[in-house]
Protein backbone atom coordinates (compact mmCIF):
# COMPACT_ATOMS: atom_id res chain seq x y z
CA UNK A 1 0.00 0.00 0.00
CA UNK A 2 1.67 3.53 -0.88
CA UNK A 3 1.91 5.48 1.98
CA UNK A 4 1.71 8.87 -0.05
CA UNK A 5 -1.80 8.11 -1.17
CA UNK A 6 -3.04 7.69 2.44
CA UNK A 7 -1.41 10.30 4.23
CA UNK A 8 -2.96 12.68 4.31
CA UNK A 9 -0.91 16.22 4.15
CA UNK A 10 -3.04 18.62 5.63
CA UNK A 11 -3.07 16.33 8.69
CA UNK A 12 0.59 16.34 9.70
CA UNK A 13 1.32 19.20 12.01
CA UNK A 14 4.79 19.41 14.36
CA UNK A 15 5.17 21.34 17.54
CA UNK A 16 1.46 20.82 18.54
CA UNK A 17 1.15 21.69 22.39
CA UNK A 18 -0.72 19.12 23.45
CA UNK A 19 -0.35 18.14 27.00
CA UNK A 20 -2.98 15.41 27.32
CA UNK A 21 -4.68 12.81 25.41
CA UNK A 22 -7.98 14.80 24.68
CA UNK A 23 -5.85 17.47 23.71
CA UNK A 24 -3.77 15.32 21.19
CA UNK A 25 -7.74 13.86 19.85
CA UNK A 26 -9.16 17.39 19.58
CA UNK A 27 -6.08 18.79 17.32
CA UNK A 28 -6.26 15.84 14.89
CA UNK A 29 -10.20 16.11 15.20
CA UNK A 30 -10.10 20.14 14.14
CA UNK A 31 -7.25 19.18 11.67
CA UNK A 32 -9.63 16.40 10.05
CA UNK A 33 -12.87 18.39 10.07
CA UNK A 34 -11.29 21.43 8.66
CA UNK A 35 -9.69 18.90 5.72
CA UNK A 36 -13.39 17.41 5.56
CA UNK A 37 -12.06 14.00 5.78
CA UNK A 38 -14.60 13.57 8.62
CA UNK A 39 -17.69 14.82 8.93
CA UNK A 40 -18.15 15.14 12.69
CA UNK A 41 -15.63 15.91 14.94
CA UNK A 42 -17.52 14.38 18.11
CA UNK A 43 -18.35 11.58 16.65
CA UNK A 44 -14.38 10.62 15.54
CA UNK A 45 -13.32 11.54 18.92
CA UNK A 46 -15.45 9.22 20.61
CA UNK A 47 -14.49 6.44 18.37
CA UNK A 48 -11.10 7.02 19.00
CA UNK A 49 -12.05 6.52 22.89
CA UNK A 50 -13.81 3.26 22.41
CA UNK A 51 -10.55 2.16 20.52
CA UNK A 52 -8.55 3.88 23.43
CA UNK A 53 -10.30 1.57 26.26
CA UNK A 54 -9.95 -1.86 24.58
CA UNK A 55 -5.87 -2.06 24.64
CA UNK A 56 -2.57 0.08 24.47
CA UNK A 57 -2.16 2.13 21.33
CA UNK A 58 1.91 3.46 22.14
CA UNK A 59 4.03 0.87 20.70
CA UNK A 60 6.61 2.28 22.26
CA UNK A 61 10.02 4.23 21.17
CA UNK A 62 8.29 7.44 21.95
CA UNK A 63 5.31 6.39 19.24
CA UNK A 64 1.77 5.79 19.37
CA UNK A 65 -0.69 4.33 16.87
CA UNK A 66 -4.16 5.62 17.70
CA UNK A 67 -7.00 4.67 15.47
CA UNK A 68 -10.58 5.17 14.86
CA UNK A 69 -13.16 2.93 12.89
CA UNK A 70 -15.82 5.85 12.31
CA UNK A 71 -19.14 6.32 10.26
CA UNK A 72 -18.06 10.16 10.54
CA UNK A 73 -14.82 9.15 8.45
CA UNK A 74 -15.48 10.41 4.77
CA UNK A 75 -11.60 9.77 3.32
CA UNK A 76 -9.57 7.17 5.11
CA UNK A 77 -6.23 8.70 5.98
CA UNK A 78 -3.24 8.93 8.21
CA UNK A 79 -2.63 11.51 10.34
CA UNK A 80 0.52 12.72 11.50
CA UNK A 81 1.31 15.24 15.02
CA UNK A 82 4.82 15.64 16.49
CA UNK A 83 4.08 17.16 19.62
CA UNK A 84 6.42 19.70 21.43
CA UNK A 85 7.10 17.82 24.62
CA UNK A 86 6.39 13.71 24.87
CA UNK A 87 3.08 13.44 26.85
CA UNK A 88 1.89 10.30 29.11
CA UNK A 89 0.03 7.61 27.07
CA UNK A 90 -0.37 3.92 27.48
CA UNK A 91 2.46 2.42 25.68
CA UNK A 92 4.01 -1.09 25.49
CA UNK A 93 7.12 0.35 26.81
CA UNK A 94 5.61 2.24 29.87
CA UNK A 95 7.20 5.52 28.40
CA UNK A 96 5.87 8.89 27.64
CA UNK A 97 4.89 9.38 23.77
CA UNK A 98 5.76 12.23 21.47
CA UNK A 99 4.81 11.14 17.78
CA UNK A 100 1.20 10.32 17.01
CA UNK A 101 0.10 8.43 13.45
CA UNK A 102 -3.60 8.19 13.92
CA UNK A 103 -5.74 5.83 11.40
CA UNK A 104 -9.29 7.79 10.34
CA UNK A 105 -10.83 5.02 8.52
CA UNK A 106 -14.68 4.77 7.97
CA UNK A 107 -16.74 1.78 9.55
CA UNK A 108 -17.90 0.38 7.17
CA UNK A 109 -14.90 -0.88 5.32
CA UNK A 110 -13.29 -3.68 5.22
CA UNK A 111 -11.13 -4.75 8.27
CA UNK A 112 -8.60 -6.36 6.06
CA UNK A 113 -8.27 -2.76 4.33
CA UNK A 114 -7.57 -1.49 7.90
CA UNK A 115 -5.02 -4.67 8.60
CA UNK A 116 -3.08 -3.67 5.19
CA UNK A 117 -2.73 -0.06 6.02
CA UNK A 118 -1.41 -1.15 9.66
CA UNK A 119 0.80 -3.13 8.09
CA UNK A 120 2.22 -0.86 5.84
CA UNK A 121 2.85 1.28 8.59
CA UNK A 122 4.31 -1.37 10.79
CA UNK A 123 6.82 -2.20 7.76
CA UNK A 124 7.56 1.69 7.59
CA UNK A 125 8.44 2.10 10.99
CA UNK A 126 10.76 -1.15 10.87
CA UNK A 127 12.86 -0.03 8.07
CA UNK A 128 15.73 1.01 9.89
CA UNK A 129 16.17 5.07 10.76
CA UNK A 130 12.86 5.71 10.09
CA UNK A 131 11.71 6.02 13.58
CA UNK A 132 14.89 8.13 14.84
CA UNK A 133 14.00 10.64 11.24
CA UNK A 134 10.56 11.01 12.67
CA UNK A 135 11.65 11.38 15.91
CA UNK A 136 14.11 14.22 14.88
CA UNK A 137 11.77 15.89 12.57
CA UNK A 138 11.50 19.94 13.22
CA UNK A 139 9.10 19.89 9.88
CA UNK A 140 6.08 18.61 8.28
CA UNK A 141 8.06 17.87 5.52
CA UNK A 142 10.58 16.44 7.88
CA UNK A 143 7.58 13.85 8.75
CA UNK A 144 6.65 13.34 4.78
CA UNK A 145 10.20 12.84 3.88
CA UNK A 146 10.20 9.71 6.39
CA UNK A 147 7.03 8.12 5.39
CA UNK A 148 7.81 8.52 1.70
Amino acid sequence: MNLREVINENAVAVNVKAQNKEEVFECVCDLLLKDGSITSKEEFKQDLYIRESQGKTGIGDGIAIPHGKSLAVKRNCISVLKLERPIQWETLDGRPAQMFIIFAINQRDKDDYFLRLMASVAKKLAQEGTCGKLMGSSTKEDILEAFY
